[in-house]
């Protein structure tokens, strides 16, 4: 008659979740029922989360045999409730668990229970009813106030109140269990018929059971008394089945030749009782289901302590056995009336405190998994909730904040030309190109004197030309990367740096060529003239052309973001799409230029007139120089100053070329014109 117990099981786990209890004590009976749900709880609070502190059985009223059961009772109890981390506690028993319980709050520790931070939440079971005994009636609950307790559910059902107030001792005669209720609960004797006076302590007959304290008497409807309502009207609705079925009845009763139901065995009733189902005069529907248990859950009470010694008790959830999974427990928060000594504030049960946003839980060594340290979350994790088992990964356009306890968005970030450093470089790019621009217009204009005529002035203006796209290139590299910087910007870096690198050993090789084609009887001299010159930049260019158009044919570079690289930024940035072909453009430039400074370095010795090698082998050395510091800053480096280390070093080495080459030229021309004649230029070192 009453729902399964693995309902009650459930509601106090979803009990111990929903006020996030993980660190509870358990009492229950010394009797196997007892043990029985110890036996069943601990793994259960285990596999959710939860720690018993303790999980101890008391003996009952009952056991209370000799001295040293109840000191055994008394040590118990003081060990497991002077643990002050434990804040709630999980009775277990039956009606007379509360006497034990009561005689030890009162009576065996007074110092305990003055100390201001002794504060429990009780949650009990349905097997037990609030009641004491005569000895402990001024004892009264008051340590109860604010419990939480599972009651077989229960309705009020009409008149059962009048019909409690209407009882009276001498209604039923003979019945004993009356007689001593009276006399036990008004504390009086009932008078004796054979004596005819009265006196003092005499019961009168009109006292009032709604006068008692409700441990002694409970006027409502209990979910024991409402079982035992809704048992008899079952059997009484069986028995009327059974009566009204002549061929069963026939049957049983053997043959029909008794009328009445003497002979009926408890088991023959079995079958009527499978299929009852009524509606009882609380209005409520009573049937069994396939299991043969009554259809019902539990309602949550809170039990509401009076200074008068009474009390009430407050509905306020239920257990539903019909809900959704992981939400058969229903409760009204707001409707609790704690303990006063939690100031009406959700009671804490903790082996410690949370963790807080930013930190994690770690174990603490010998001791059960609810009792914790509290460790900072390792670098780029956060904890955005308390209490968390790891700390977890931001997302990766996400970044830690300084505390650790939430994402920021990260921003997205180029070298654009409105920052001073992009400023800086594309200043700086623009004002090389109109010096390039301005050198080749000094050239072009005195495209007719010796010095300009020296050395191929063919190869002189290409080399020019191809100076102002190096500067102008790195502009590529500045704003945000689109699909037309992205697939241009390396490939043509590449290509003009070849053109500008090839034309450079150009004209060192002329010069090489045109010293060694003046001794007698050299076969250089079939070697002299433009068609060399323009072989070698052809050739230097092909090469470089060829490469590029595998790198953009087979995986050409794209814009993409980079996510990894910086810690609180997106990098809006290239994707080189083959690593290989982008350090093949680099190798093969770094080998052009080699042998370019190599052949530079071995003809700086020729005669100073003629001779460009010294100025080549000092600009191919700076060109060098700063290509190969290139490569380590630019692995070094993340985000958009790879972009910067980049185009200063186009800029760096182009601008190496220019003033290396065509600065000390500039400087004949435009300040001592008496040296750009041919005279000059035919005079040779003694």
């Amino acid at each position: 008659m009453v729902p399964n117990e693995t309902y009650q099981y459930l509601g106090l786990l979803q009990l111990l979740q929903h006020f996030q209890w993980m660190w509870v004590g358990l009492f229950a009976m010394s009797d196997d029922s007892g043990e029985h749900f110890i036996k069943e709880m601990e793994p259960l609070l285990s596999k959710h989360g939860f720690c018993a502190a303790f999980a101890d059985t008391i003996i009952n009223q009952g056991g209370w045999n000799t001295f040293d059961n109840v000191i055994d009772l008394f040590s118990k109890f003081h060990a497991a409730l002077i643990d002050s981390t434990v804040n709630t506690i999980i009775l277990y028993g039956e009606t007379t668990t509360i006497i034990p319980l009561t005689t030890f709050l009162h009576l065996g520790n007074h110092e305990l229970l003055e100390n201001t931070s002794f504060r429990w939440v009780w949650v009990m079971t349905a097997q037990i009813d609030f009641a004491l005994t005569g000895l402990q009636r001024t004892w009264g609950l008051e340590f109860f106030q604010g419990t939480i307790f599972f009651s077989i559910h229960s309705q009020e059902l009409p008149a059962f109140q009048i019909f409690l107030r209407n009882i009276k001792p001498d209604q039923t005669k003979g019945d004993g269990f009356l007689q001593d209720f009276w006399e036990q609960a008004f504390v009086c004797s009932l008078p004796n018929p054979k004596e005819t006076s009265m006196v003092d302590g005499t019961c009168t007959g009109e006292e009032r059971m709604e006068s008692l304290p409700g441990p002694f008497f409970e006027m409502h409807m209990t979910g024991h008394s409402y079982s035992i309502y809704n048992a008899v009207y079952a059997i009484a609705h069986a028995l009327h089945a059974l009566y009204l079925s002549h061929s069963n009845r026939k049957s049983i009763m053997g043959g029909g030749k008794r009328d009445g139901l003497w002979d009926l065995q408890p088991w023959q009733l079995h079958p009527f009782l499978q299929h009852v189902s009524f509606n009882n005069s609380a209005g409520e529907s009573v049937s069994f289901n396939d299991d043969k248990e009554v259809e019902g859950g539990f309602d949550v009470m809170n039990l509401v302590i009076f200074p008068n010694r009474s009390y009430s008790r407050v509905k306020i959830g239920k257990v539903d056995p019909d809900a959704l999974e992981g939400k058969e427990l229903i409760i009204a928060e707001d409707r609790i009336l704690w303990h006063s000594r939690f100031n009406q504030v959700v009671p804490i049960s903790l082996c410690n405190d949370y963790c807080p946003p930013g930190s994690q839980k770690r174990k603490k060594e010998g001791k059960k998994f609810c009792c914790y340290d509290c460790v900072l979350c390792p670098d780029g994790k956060i904890a955005n909730q308390k209490d968390m088992e790891d700390c977890i990964k931001c997302p990766e356009d996400q970044y830690p904040s300084k505390d650790q306890d939430q994402c920021i968005l990260k921003t997205v970030t180029f070298l654009s030309y409105e920052e001073p450093l992009g400023i800086s470089l594309a200043s700086l790019a623009v004002s090389f190109f109109l010096i390039t621009v301005l050198v080749l217009g000094i050239f072009v204009k005195c495209i007719d004197t010796p010095i300009v005529k020296a050395n191929n002035r063919n190869i002189t203006y290409a080399l020019l030309i191809s100076l102002t796209f190096c500067f102008l290139s790195s502009l590529l590299f500045l704003g945000q990367p689109t699909n037309v910087t992205c697939y241009l910007r390396q490939s043509a870096f590449g290509i003009i740096f070849s053109v500008a690198v090839s034309c450079v050993l150009a004209k060192t090789v002329t010069v090489v060529v045109a010293f060694m084609a003046t001794k007698p009887g050299s076969s250089m001299r079939k070697w002299m003239g433009k068609r060399l010159a323009y072989s070698i930049i052809s050739f230097c260019f092909l090469v470089q052309a060829t490469i590029c158009m595998l790198w953009l044919g087979t995986s050409p570079p794209f814009p993409d973001l980079d996510m990894q690289s910086m810690a609180t930024e997106i990098v809006a940035g290239c994707n080189e799409g083959s690593a290989l072909m982008f350090y093949s453009v680099l190798g093969y430039l770094g080998l052009l230029s080699l042998i370019t400074l190599t052949v530079a370095f071995l003809a700086r010795k020729l005669p100073d007139s003629f001779n460009e090698a010294k100025f080549i082998t000092f600009s191919m050395l700076m060109f060098c120089n700063v290509w190969m510091s290139f490569v380590p800053t630019y692995l070094s480096t993340k985000g958009k100053s790879m972009v910067a280390v980049e185009i200063f070093s186009i800029l760096a080495s182009s601008a190496g070329l220019l003033c290396c080459i065509f600065f000390p030229k500039c400087y004949i021309i435009i300040l001592r014109p008496e040296l750009n004649k041919r005279e000059q230029l035919m005079w040779r070192k003694k």
